[in-house]
């Protein structure tokens, strides 16, 4: 089995996003995959998903029931395959956190899109920004769930 984990700033947009795409993609696939998302600010642990994420994630036919944001801990990215980061200095920060762990950037996984490009942070705007991060991580999720099957 993989372990695949999916990192933001706070754990209740972007990266519970993901998570809860790379879980329907994983199921759809029938891969032996665990998914988990953390944040490295504990500014919000204990949080449910932003509303405004629910409601996108819901319209789109995803699970978004269910998740209370946590603070990465380095056990949390050594014991994962892949470590998928949203903005390049969370990359750095989570490698500094542990040496070794393999993590990667979000945006890298989408051929569309430049390397080293961050994925937007829909918190600070309305509802369109929040479509716009799903249609990125949708985007990016074939490539990143490739890379930690292999």
């Amino acid at each position: 089995m993989s372990k695949l984990v999916f990192v933001c700033w706070g754990n209740i947009c972007r990266s519970p996003m993901a998570e809860r795409v790379a879980r329907r993609e994983v199921r759809e696939r029938g891969l032996d995959v665990t998914v988990e998302s953390f944040g490295i600010s504990s500014e919000e642990s204990g949080s449910p998903v932003d509303r405004r994420a629910v409601k996108t994630l819901r319209s789109h036919g995803y699970d978004a029931d269910g998740h209370r944001a946590r603070k990465v801990q380095p056990a949390d990215l050594l014991e994962a395959d892949l470590v998928v980061a949203v903005e390049p200095f969370q990359v750095d920060r989570l490698l500094a956190m542990a040496p070794g762990a393999n993590v990667a950037l979000l945006n890298d996984f989408d051929p569309a899109k430049p390397k080293g490009e961050a994925l937007i942070d829909p918190w600070y705007g309305d509802q369109a920004g929040f479509e716009e991060t799903l249609a990125d991580i949708e985007a990016a999720m074939p490539g990143i769930l490739d890379a930690v099957a292999d």
